[in-house]
């Protein structure tokens, strides 16, 4: 059994956050693979769901970031589930926007919803770091991750999402590498592009453009969800 956790801060106040892009993959991944509908438990909302062969139990805390870890250590707890089979899915300042990596294990990088996983089950889970970009300054974070995604990012963000849900089969599987591979393709710059003349600088990497499925009633949710307009609220820490 996977226990497969996304990362956010709760309330239509934060839902188009950065911060929330974990969240808004597994909300994705729990559409896609038809889980039961969400129910509030642990501290947060939980649904359980078959991917391929594999037991899902998706979780999303509800404790606002910093107090993620709680709700992830009483579901594991729950569920017998050891912090191996513990999958996060959170956003990522050193990655480009839409870039997908995996890793076992670490720091937590200042990153509170990881402080909260480690100090509550250890450092021994599985990361998926879903790039957002940084603002370019330390002083500049705290606005850019609970800022809401432009209207532009959909064109990065909804393929984005829609590669990680087809590929959440690799991914519970544990087979992090055609998982990322998978990811990539979906979301790779449209081959119709022209290269660059012979001869000048490379250009710089760039978040991917839409892909066909963007059209479909998937894609369409997930423009919806960011058109939200954010009313002004509490504002938890990053």
């Amino acid at each position: 059994m996977i226990l497969l956790v996304g990362l956010g801060n709760p309330g239509p106040d934060y839902a188009k956050n950065r911060h929330n892009i974990g969240f808004m993959a597994v909300e994705t991944i729990h559409r896609r693979h038809g889980f039961s509908p969400w129910r509030a438990k642990f501290s947060g909302e939980v649904s359980e769901g078959n991917i391929g062969a594999e037991k899902v139990v998706a979780l999303k805390p509800m404790t606002y970031m910093n107090e993620s870890g709680r709700s992830v250590a009483a579901a594991a707890q729950f569920y017998k589930i050891e912090p191996a089979d513990i999958i996060v899915l959170h956003d990522e300042l050193d990655l480009l926007p839409g870039k997908v990596k995996v890793k076992f294990g670490g720091g937590h990088a200042g990153h509170n919803g990881l402080r909260s996983l480690t100090a509550h089950i250890g450092p021994d889970f599985h990361r998926v770091r879903l790039g957002i970009g940084h603002p370019g300054a330390k002083e500049l974070v705290h606005n850019w991750v609970l800022g809401n995604f432009a209207k532009v990012d959909g064109e990065w963000v909804i393929p984005l999402l829609e590669g990680i849900s087809a590929a959440a089969p690799k991914l519970v599987a544990k087979d992090f590498i055609g998982f990322m591979n998978e990811v990539a393709i979906a979301t790779r710059v449209a081959p119709e592009e022209k290269p660059a003349p012979k001869g000048a600088a490379p250009a710089p990497d760039k978040p991917a453009g839409p892909a066909p499925a963007a059209k479909n009633a998937m894609a369409e949710t997930l423009r919806a969800l960011l058109a939200l307009k954010k009313p002004p609220g509490r504002r938890p820490g990053n």
